[in-house]
């Protein structure tokens, strides 16, 4: 239990360095822009409590807020982006076949399962994000474009990370 607590910890720091360092500076002509911090909310175990899944969400969209001059945008999305990971983990996993603080990466599930998981949550924070900071219907067009370039681009940094640290477990 405890070394599941720390290797969060740690992955919430790190990937909050790579993000805040790293990412806030790379994009491709304002158009697309990565955010792997949701690496950190996707691999949390899969039976947390959800009011401990809100709360982890909120601050973590909090402190990227804080880096980035937002005023709760990436707080919006990171709770929207726990709202939906409850129900795509309901419809999906069958949590008698996994132990109890299992978390739900490439190790534990298939990639199939994990690439259709952090896709769908992807998209889903990436919308939120976009349309909350857009504020507008008026350049619908270029928030759906930006939202879905920045999806791509995110889930193939998710996915290099994912594979980077890849750990086989016995199923």
């Amino acid at each position: 239990m405890s070394s599941i607590f720390i290797l969060n910890i740690i992955r919430f720091f790190l990937l909050l360095a790579v993000q805040v360092f790293l990412f806030k500076n790379v994009g491709y002509y304002n158009v697309a822009t990565a955010f792997p911090y949701i690496l950190f909310l996707l691999l949390l175990p899969l039976n947390i409590p959800n009011w401990l899944l809100y709360t982890i969400s909120l601050a973590t969209g909090i402190v990227v807020d804080m880096f980035y001059d937002t005023f709760g945008v990436h707080a919006a999305a990171c709770c929207t982006l726990a709202f939906v990971r409850i129900i795509v983990m309901k419809l999906t996993v069958d949590y008698e076949a996994h132990e109890t603080l299992a978390t739900p990466g490439i190790g534990e599930m298939n990639f199939r399962w994990f690439f259709f998981y952090s896709s769908v949550l992807v998209l889903t924070h990436h919308l939120t994000l976009f349309m909350v900071e857009a504020f507008t219907f008026s350049n619908l067009h270029y928030t759906l474009i930006s939202a879905f370039l920045s999806s791509i681009f995110t889930e193939v940094v998710i996915l290099l990370f994912s594979l980077i640290f890849y750990r086989k477990t016995k199923r």
